[in-house]
């Protein structure tokens, strides 16, 4: 039962991941050349350059802002990482306790010993 809404829960996700892997590129080409419009923004020694680069940045913004429901790709992966995680986690049994009479010797020496 439980592998099974791990099944359900992990298509959607994958589904929309899928769906939304081409505004996730572009959130991320943007992204890198908003970061480079900067960092060229800060090494610009002319009014004109920083000019340009101001508005390689304006593009880069605008087209990362339009592109900010690609989050939800990242929110569906995170989702499929984690079923995944799940699916493949194994049950740990709990050691039985053993009937060793040495054992409960030493545990009956430990409770006296606390006692003392």
């Amino acid at each position: 039962m439980k592998k099974i809404g791990l099944f359900i829960i992990g298509a959607i996700a994958a589904v929309t991941l899928f769906a939304n892997i081409g505004s996730l590129a572009v959130l991320a080409v943007s992204l890198v050349i908003l970061y480079y419009a900067w960092k060229r923004w800060m090494k610009a020694d002319t009014t004109m350059k920083k000019l340009f680069w101001i508005a390689v940045g304006i593009i880069a913004f605008v087209a990362s802002a339009s592109n900010a429901p690609a989050l939800i790709a990242v929110a569906a992966a995170y989702v499929l990482y984690v079923v995944y995680k799940k699916w493949n986690e194994t049950k740990q049994m709990k050691p039985k306790e053993m009937d060793d009479p040495f054992a409960h010797f030493e545990k009956q020496w430990a409770e006296l010993e606390r006692s003392l």
